[in-house]
């Protein structure tokens, strides 16, 4: 007689399948869990002196920054050039309206504006070195 032969192979393939289906699930909430948890931002200390802008806040919004700009007479300007090329190519004349002063990331900055050859635009000076001489660090298109 033959007795009845119990088939635990598909009973053991089963529970694998579903191990191998929780770990998978597991991995994938705690992957979305990481990426959309927030992380705490450390609060500001009152004491700390807030960090300089990278650009003016005297800037009109939407001003476009360019990197040189020539006029029809010949003369240019250019990013990196110093405040006295600047006002020998330019004279004091094109110089209007007041300048404004604040602190930029290296010490003072200045923001100077300009009419030149039928243009109105802002020029940026700020040391780019500690201690270094103003050069043009923007050119500002209003």
């Amino acid at each position: 007689m033959h007795a009845p032969r119990v088939r635990l192979g598909s009973l053991v393939e089963w529970v694998v399948a579903a191990a191998f289906l929780a770990a998978t699930v597991a991995v994938a909430s705690l992957i979305v869990a990481a990426m959309t948890a927030t992380r705490p931002q450390p609060a500001a200390s009152p004491a700390a002196p807030a960090a300089p802008s990278a650009t003016p806040a005297v800037l009109p919004s939407g001003a476009v920054s360019v990197p040189v700009l020539p006029f029809l007479d010949g003369t240019e300007i250019r990013v990196g050039d110093t405040a006295a090329e600047v006002a020998a190519r330019l004279g004091r004349a094109a110089e209007v309206g007041r300048q404004n002063v604040d602190r930029g990331p290296l010490g003072e900055r200045l923001t100077r504006y300009y009419d030149h050859g039928g243009f109105r635009f802002i020029v940026v000076y700020e040391p780019l070195e500690r201690g270094g001489e103003h050069r043009v660090a923007g050119i500002y298109l209003p």
